[in-house]
């Protein structure tokens, strides 16, 4: 990988851990200064958005090494080591798809629920915090699907073109994370609930037999989704461009 290619996905992520950090600061000093309670699901919050980056990284690295066991013929390489490959892409990757969600679920935060009435935090200071906070979710959610991405192009033949097969995957995992996003606020399920499939099913099946349920769930999703993939198509672009410039 070229220095200046390394250097730019350096600085990407530098910038988006800033970001997570100042979030984090601002819900501390909102504490510390008005003297309320500290509202530490915030803080919780930052760090599962935070997650999807270093498991997309881990899920990249697995995906190199799944491709590179493919392009050896099958004699010279042992069943282990197949095995192995595709443990090394399927846990970090089904591991990112499932905390993926808790990044794009920050830009619920703008409902401002942690204000109550007659606190003494100014609506400004919070106005701040918060969008920081979705900031940060937001900017997690498109560094970690970007990574992803990337290491899905440079993997196929075709090296360093933007294929429709990157797109779809792109598109599926927005359009799963706002899914997802729905499935927490309103189901108030967690990224580990899927240990007990039985009984999130029971419980979004109860949920979608309510009168107009169903259409508010696929307006949410339809809309969150449509939202990040605003946001998040022209960033890599302009983000590709850049790396391929640089000579990725």
């Amino acid at each position: 990988m070229p220095q200046s290619v390394a250097v730019t996905i350096l600085l990407a992520a530098a910038a988006v851990l800033l970001l997570d950090v100042y979030a984090v600061v601002l819900v501390v000093l909102r504490a510390v200064v008005y003297r309320v309670r500290l509202y530490r699901p915030m803080l919780l919050n930052v760090g599962l958005s935070f997650a999807p980056v270093p498991l997309s990284l881990a899920a990249g690295i697995g995906f190199t090494l799944f491709v590179h066991y493919r392009s050896h013929p099958l004699e010279s390489a042992s069943v282990l080591e197949g095995v192995l490959a595709v443990m090394a892409l399927a846990v970090p990757t089904c591991a990112w798809l499932l905390m993926f969600p808790n990044s794009v679920y920050l830009i619920t935060e703008l409902n401002f629920s942690h204000r109550v009435e007659g606190t003494p935090v100014p609506l400004w200071y919070d106005i701040v915090q918060t969008l920081a906070l979705t900031l940060s979710g937001i900017a997690n959610a498109i560094l970690s699907l970007a990574a992803l991405q990337v290491f899905v192009i440079v993997g196929q033949q075709n090296g360093n073109q933007l294929t429709v097969e990157s797109w779809v995957f792109a598109g599926v995992v927005i359009l799963l994370g706002a899914v997802g996003v729905y499935l927490g606020r309103y189901l108030r399920f967690n990224s580990w609930d899927v240990r007990h499939p039985a009984s999130m099913a029971r419980k979004l099946w109860s949920h979608l037999r309510e009168r107009g349920k169903p259409v508010e769930a696929v307006g949410f999703v339809m809309t969150h989704a449509i939202l990040v993939a605003l946001l998040y198509v022209p960033l890599f672009l302009l983000a590709w461009t850049s790396l391929v410039a640089a000579g990725l």
